[in-house]
């Protein structure tokens, strides 16, 4: 790519999109073509044939989803796989017909099965039954990746699909109702330790900044309390407890975003599909197979969503108790990437966990009013 190359970023409010627009920024590229979900719905395939045909874009990210956490992806199952199938339905076959020189697709690990080996590699992708709560978005990155890879195989597109782990880091949701568990758990770690110090000024300011559910600080402390204890936060004299759902045994892989975003970023700089074609044999008719061309980012480590609660315990200076609630669903037991194939290609992470958390709360507490 060149500084002045003209690229599209779909999403680029989001935690992903935000991150790769800012790497970009940052590199020197000042030719990035920007629009909100008002200006350009990504669902509407007459009006994205439009954009395409009136911007023209060289390359293109395609960072748009419709995402959430574990309660949301249960709940709308229609939707997540009926809006991501059209978003990536729409870009990459627009891509292909305007000539695009590179398309990015991002997708997720949530792709790998239920049951996959640890760590997961590419190539156990569609070996087994995926995991039921998020299913419906699953297959619909699924259906992504192979239309990139399906492309590349037909017309010679240059469609490259990367599955980032778990994503955490500035512009995140911090939604209770719809947010990932690591930015949920910042946010509900943050009130309870506002509850256990009595600083009410500070819940409201929370939730003036993000109301729940329509409850802002303008509530009444008595409409407070219950939709905090709605999310897990209750307190009983002077104890404060937190309840998350689950077992807290999962054990999760967190990457920083903007670490994911310079993976990008090197990709699009650096690499091309023909640098992930893997050709096999098929035993069975002797004829030649390319599957699996997609490449995992992440850093290949893990800690259990206990031990995460408690770093993030730490970090905030909650000193009240976090139980689990075994009632409720713990998703995938593990969902450790293995990133080799993207370190042989050139890359690899930089942001440890720790540090991240620290930076997460940072950037959360600055986003109070």
């Amino acid at each position: 790519m060149d500084k002045d190359s003209k690229i599209y970023i779909a999403g680029h409010l989001g935690l992903v999109g935000s991150a790769i627009t800012k790497n970009l920024r940052l590199k020197g590229y000042n030719n990035l073509v920007l629009k909100t979900f008002e200006e350009l719905d990504l669902t509407d395939q007459v009006a994205v044939q439009q954009f395409f045909e009136t911007e023209q874009p060289e390359y293109v990210i395609l960072a748009a989803a419709k995402v959430g956490g574990i309660v949301a992806n249960n709940t709308y199952r229609a939707q997540f796989i009926y809006e991501n199938l059209q978003i990536q339905n729409n870009v990459i076959h627009q891509s292909y017909v305007h000539g695009v020189k590179k398309l990015l697709f991002l997708g997720s690990t949530c792709i790998y099965p239920k049951m996959a080996p640890q760590p997961m590699p590419e190539d156990c992708l569609l070996t087994d039954t995926l995991e039921y709560t998020n299913e419906p978005y699953a297959i619909a990155k699924i259906a992504g990746l192979k239309m990139c890879e399906s492309y590349n195989l037909q017309y010679g597109t240059n469609f490259i699909s990367v599955m980032p782990t778990n994503l955490y880091g500035p512009n995140d949701n911090f939604n209770l109702e719809t947010s990932h568990v690591l930015p949920a758990m910042v946010r509900k770690i943050h009130l309870a330790k506002a509850l256990e110090d009595n600083n009410w000024d500070s819940i409201r300011n929370d939730l003036n900044s993000r109301p729940v559910e329509g409850i802002s600080g303008e509530a009444s402390n008595e409409e407070i309390l219950k939709i905090l204890n709605k999310y897990g936060i209750s307190q009983v004299d002077t104890t404060v407890t937190l309840n998350l759902w689950g077992t807290g045994k999962p054990m999760r892989e967190f990457l920083w975003s903007e670490d994911m975003a310079d993976a990008c970023v090197f990709l699009l700089e650096n690499r091309d599909f023909s640098d992930v074609v893997k050709e096999s044999k098929n035993k069975a008719t002797g004829t030649s197979e390319i599957r699996n061309t997609h490449i995992n980012i992440g850093t290949g480590k893990e800690i259990s969503i206990k031990q995460l609660s408690e770093a993030i315990q730490k970090t905030i200076g909650y000193k009240g108790v976090i139980d689990f609630d075994t009632t409720k669903p713990d998703g995938t037991m593990r969902k450790l990437t293995d990133p080799s194939k993207l370190h042989k290609l050139g890359w690899k992470h930089q942001v440890e966990l720790d540090e991240g958390i620290n930076m997460m709360y940072r950037f959360y507490i600055k986003g109070l009013k």
